[in-house]
């Protein structure tokens, strides 16, 4: 992501968010559904950040429906909820990220399924990337 947006990085940094929200949510159900086996408490799990992550992907839309409504003068109270929620995502996104890890480490399903490590390996990835993109922003001071 580049940061040369300006007024613009409010909803530059949301549409990121509101898009890697979004993607970890579907993850959970790749999870799911790839690993035949998959023991009930990573289902569980997995059923329950679902949800989490859907309520975070919903409440960043309704952020992003606000800095629109505010047009080119975002309130500075305003910008630093934005900053919050995305902290927030960036800190919900490591934890994704730790239990993807905990279930390729401790699940007997995944050990066993070359595609399901490839596959966690790569949501993973992508959490990261998301993480890497939302401390860049939130250590710039922008």
């Amino acid at each position: 992501m580049q940061f040369y947006y300006g007024q613009q990085m409010p909803l530059r940094i949301l549409d990121e968010a509101e898009f890697w929200k979004h993607q970890e949510e579907e993850h959970t159900v790749v999870i799911r559904e790839l690993v035949s086996g998959l023991e009930p408490g990573f289902i569980d799990a997995l059923k329950k950040w679902e949800q989490a992550l859907g309520e975070t992907h919903k409440q960043v839309v309704r952020f992003i429906e606000s800095v629109i409504r505010s047009g080119s003068q975002v309130s500075n109270q305003l910008y630093q909820q934005v900053l919050q929620l995305v902290s927030y995502c960036l800190q919900q996104s490591e934890s994704f990220i730790q239990l993807c890890e905990q279930i390729k480490t401790h699940s007997q399903a995944v050990s066993s399924n070359h595609t399901a490590n490839v596959v966690l390996n790569h949501i993973i990835r992508e959490s990261e990337y998301f993480v890497g993109i939302a401390q860049a922003l939130l250590s710039s001071g922008q």
